[in-house]
């Protein structure tokens, strides 16, 4: 019975890394005048979240900390995950990264990023100089 709960089959039972969280899920949209990620990230603190937008990219990251009197308890069973993730990916199109904003609801976090104003391209008279 004690080879059956020491076992790591995947299609047995999901194997978690061992310390920090899996990549929680995040979707991306874009709308006409921003993009939009949602990710789902439950019983963190907002306050121990981290949002920037620099270069194109998005990067979320948050921290989970355990309470020292929880490593000393003798679980039987301890799947409640603690420790920190961390998410980066680029937006599909130009952002105003500096008026960024985000909001934690119900272990939803929901960042909202202005696009960029396109610019119309100009057309450009190619001049010959064979005449």
């Amino acid at each position: 019975m004690d080879r059956f709960f020491d076992r790591d089959d995947e299609w047995l039972m999901p194997v978690f890394p061992r310390g920090d969280f899996m990549k929680p899920a995040m979707n991306v949209e874009e709308t006409d005048k921003e993009v939009i990620a949602e990710v789902e990230i439950p019983g963190f603190d907002p306050e121990k979240i981290d949002v920037t937008v620099e270069d194109g990219v998005l990067k979320i990251s948050g921290k989970m900390e355990e309470k020292k009197e929880e490593k000393e308890r003798g679980y039987w069973r301890k799947e409640i995950r603690r420790g920190s993730f961390e998410r980066a990916v680029r937006l599909p199109v130009a952002v105003k990264e500096d008026e960024a904003k985000a909001a934690y609801e119900k272990g939803m976090l929901t960042v909202t990023v202005p696009k960029m104003e396109a610019k119309p391209s100009a057309k450009v008279r190619v001049e010959s100089k064979e005449r």
